[in-house]
């Protein structure tokens, strides 16, 4: 079974067992966190999509780790005008050990 979750303005595919990395949560290593925000399940031969949020439905998770992603580079350059603008941003993330998703029936 999987579930489409949204946090952070984003959408995460998650299924049980897996770690995901999603964008950073207020959260302490170790604690659990749930996710109501459920836009899909599928799995089991039937799938379930919500208007906007599947009724019952959330997930259920672990932080596992909070860091910060792998640097980019972000370059802007105009020739022939003497324009040039380099600058690096790190992102930050938490990593989550997601536990059960519960769908009510």
């Amino acid at each position: 079974m999987y579930a489409v979750v949204e946090t952070g303005g984003r959408q995460y595919r998650m299924s049980a067992g897996r770690n995901v990395r999603i964008n950073r949560l207020e959260a302490e290593r170790g604690q659990q966190v749930e996710f109501e925000h459920v836009l899909l399940i599928g799995g089991d031969g039937a799938t379930k999509i919500g208007k906007p949020f599947v009724p019952g439905a959330k997930v259920i998770a672990t932080v596992v780790d909070q860091g910060r992603e792998q640097k980019i580079i972000v370059l802007k350059f105009k020739p022939k005008r003497r324009y040039r603008r380099k600058a690096g941003h790190r992102q930050h993330y938490t990593q989550v050990l997601v536990n059960e998703i519960i769908a009510d029936e």
